[in-house]
C-alpha cells in the first residue's frame, strides 16, 4: 500500500481557532477517500480534535537580530519539516472551503502546483501600466492551496535566509518572492483554472446581478477561497464588503463549511 499523502495547515494567534482546524479536518474527510494524515503546525493545540496530529510551528531559522515572522508559511519548505521529507503534501489554509474530491489534486503530474493568484481575480487593466510588473503579478501563485514534496523545494527558505530585509524589502508579501524562487527553478506549475475558485468572483453575481440571483458554485470547483474582501467569516454572516453585492442563501456552502 502507498505511503499515506499529507494534508498540511497552519495556526498561530488568534485570527483562527480550534475549531477552523476541525472543520477543515471535516471537510478534508468528506472529500479525500485516499490514506492521508492530517498535521496542523500551531502555537496553541488546545481544542484540536482527534483525526488531527498537532505539531509545533516550523521554526524559520531567521538570523539573530531579525523577528520578522510575517513570512513564517516558509517555513514549510525546512528540508526536516516535522520529519516527512519526502513525503507528497498538499497545503490547506483554514479560510477556504472543499467543495468537492481532492484526489485530482494528488494525481495531478508535476512536482510542485499552486494556484494562479490571478485566477481568483478580475482583470486589472491599470496595470499594464507596468508591462514588466504585471508579467511579474500575473505569474505569482496564491499560497492558499499547494502540493509539494517536503524537503523539495528547500531552495525557498534557503534564498529567503540568506538575506531576509532584502527579500521582504524587494517583494509585499511571502507568495510573491515564493513564486518568484520556483520560477526560477522551472518549478511554478499552477492548479487547472477553475479548480480553486473566488467565492466573491465565481460564486457570486457580479454588481447589482447579486440581487438577481444566489450564490452558486462554478461547475468543476473544488475549493471556494475569500481572496479580497469580503472574508470568510463576513460572507457567513451575510456581509458583502459593499453596497452593491448581496450574499443571499449560501446553505449549500454553509452545508459543506460544516462538513
Amino acid at each position: 500500500m502507498a505511503d499515506p499523502v499529507l494534508i498540511l495547515t497552519m495556526k498561530w494567534g488568534t485570527l483562527y481557532g480550534a475549531e477552523d482546524v476541525n472543520r477543515l479536518a471535516r471537510q478534508v474527510r468528506r472529500h479525500l477517500s485516499r490514506p492521508y494524515r492530517f498535521i496542523c503546525f500551531t502555537d496553541d493545540g488546545n481544542g484540536i480534535g482527534e483525526g488531527v496530529e498537532v505539531l509545533p510551528l516550523p521554526e524559520l531559522g531567521l538570523p539573530a537580530g531579525h523577528g520578522d515572522t510575517r513570512w513564517r508559511k516558509l517555513a514549510l519548505f525546512r528540508r526536516d519539516l516535522g520529519g516527512f521529507a519526502g513525503a507528497t503534501a498538499l497545503f490547506l489554509d483554514l479560510d477556504l472551503v472543499v467543495v468537492d474530491d481532492l484526489g485530482p489534486f494528488f494525481d495531478l503530474p508535476g512536482d510542485f502546483h499552486i494556484i494562479r493568484d490571478d485566477d481568483l481575480f478580475r482583470p486589472k487593466p491599470l496595470r499594464r501600466i507596468n508591462p514588466a510588473r504585471d508579467r511579474f503579478l500575473h505569474s505569482v501563485g496564491n499560497s492558499s492551496v499547494f502540493r509539494y514534496q517536503v524537503g523539495a523545494h528547500a531552495y525557498i527558505l534557503d534564498a529567503y535566509l540568506a538575506d531576509p530585509a532584502a527579500a521582504t524589502r524587494q517583494y509585499e508579501i511571502s507568495q510573491q518572492f515564493q513564486s518568484a524562487q520556483l520560477a526560477a527553478h522551472g518549478h511554478l506549475n499552477y492548479w487547472p483554472r477553475g479548480w480553486c475558485v473566488s467565492f466573491k468572483n465565481d460564486c457570486v453575481g457580479r454588481g447589482l446581478g447579486s440581487y438577481l440571483r444566489d450564490p452558486a458554485c462554478p461547475q468543476g470547483a473544488k475549493i471556494v477561497l475569500f481572496a479580497g474582501n469580503p472574508k470568510m467569516a463576513d460572507v457567513f454572516a451575510g456581509r458583502g464588503g459593499t453596497w452593491y453585492r448581496r450574499i443571499g442563501d449560501i446553505e449549500w456552502l454553509r452545508k459543506e463549511w460544516r462538513g
